[in-house]
């Protein structure tokens, strides 16, 4: 069986349509999408329709569950709730309760769990939690080799990070590298496919796993997508900033007054470390 593994649509139509797009060329048997097909971008009852027609089992995400009335914005960044707000007020009857019937988790075949944040014991929090430490992936895969399917694979997403983690019998937990990786039959693993609709690293394409469970092996795929048009579509929306509010001379002439202090290059990781703490908080 080859399953695709995508997560935090967020309701991105144009990242979307290029995965998916992807996707049928990959030849897969199914698709599992592990939450947050809304928020943030503009067109959620397109996606949620593109996910429907392919027929991906889909779980819920936090973003999902907030626009359904199941979760507050408590917690969520300012953009978030903004995007959840949006899109509560837009979204008809037949899509809310589409998400509001997502369950928490998902098992495939008994060889894949399937969750948007982190695989937990009762499932309380399972839409919020983090996987973005070795301690909270080590409970996480307590509670894979705890659960009752006997699967060995758990994929999740919420971080918009893509990753790859295997627990051998010594007790370690292991990042995978490459784009290719091979399963262990004594091991467990978590995954992570990235985001197809809200990046938030330099890499600007979607991203998706391919599970193949005959072969024994996870790839790694990444595709372009038309960025421009789906942030234009945000900020017309309201959901996005403007490019900015400093002129394209002012913001030349602070570049170069920066550079020349040697300051430019601290000061542009300082924007960047803030704004990945304010995605962190964002879900």
């Amino acid at each position: 069986m080859r399953i695709a593994l995508l997560s935090d649509v967020h309701a991105n139509l144009e990242a979307l349509r290029a995965t998916l797009r992807r996707i049928a060329a990959q030849g897969v048997d199914g698709v599992v999408c592990l939450g947050d097909v809304v928020g943030y971008n503009a067109d959620p009852v397109a996606c949620i329709a593109l996910l429907r027609e392919v027929g991906a089992l889909c779980v819920a995400g936090n973003h999902d569950r907030a626009v359904a009335g199941r979760i507050t914005t408590a917690g969520f960044s300012a953009a978030a709730a903004r995007g959840v707000l949006w899109t509560r007020r837009r979204l008809p009857d037949g899509e809310r309760a589409f998400l509001a019937g997502l369950p928490l988790q998902a098992c495939v075949a008994d060889r894949l769990v399937a969750v948007h944040g982190a695989l937990l014991p009762g499932g309380v929090g399972c839409d919020m939690t983090r996987l973005d430490s070795d301690e909270r992936r080590r409970a996480c895969f307590e509670a894979l080799r705890a659960h009752p399917s006997g699967a060995r694979i758990c994929a999740f997403g919420h971080t918009h990070h893509l990753g790859i983690y295997e627990l051998r019998g010594d007790g370690a937990v292991r990042a995978c590298a490459g784009d290719r990786v091979v399963l262990r039959e004594d091991a467990y693993y978590l995954v992570n496919p990235g985001t197809v609709g809200q990046p938030r690293s330099a890499d600007r394409r979607a991203s998706f796993l391919v599970l193949d469970t005959e072969r024994g092996t996870i790839a790694v795929h990444r595709t372009p997508y038309d960025h421009g048009t789906a942030l234009a579509k945000a900020r017309r929306a309201g959901l996005a900033p403007a490019p900015s509010a400093l002129p394209a001379p002012v913001r030349a002439a602070l570049e170069r007054g920066l550079r020349s202090v040697g300051l430019f290059a601290p000061a542009r990781r300082v924007v960047r470390a803030l704004r990945t703490r304010r995605d962190r908080v964002a879900g």
